[in-house]
């Protein structure tokens, strides 16, 4: 288990997550969330529209540079 993941956060806990360019490829559930009570793991393409949404949970992401 890494740092990042010694503490899951809640996966799904919020509706809209900001994301940066160093959280690339993007995944729903991000890696430092819980995956125990998730939907698999699924990748998002993020890069050319700069939004995208989860179709599992329909987590909002928006990448910030």
């Amino acid at each position: 288990m890494t740092a990042a993941n010694a503490h899951p956060t809640q996966a799904n806990a919020e509706q809209r997550y900001v994301v940066h360019r160093s959280d690339l490829p993007l995944s729903c559930p991000l890696p430092s969330m819980a995956l125990w009570n998730s939907h698999p793991r699924v990748y998002l393409p993020i890069e050319a529209e700069r939004e995208c949404q989860c179709p599992y949970c329909g987590a909002h992401y928006v990448l910030e540079d």
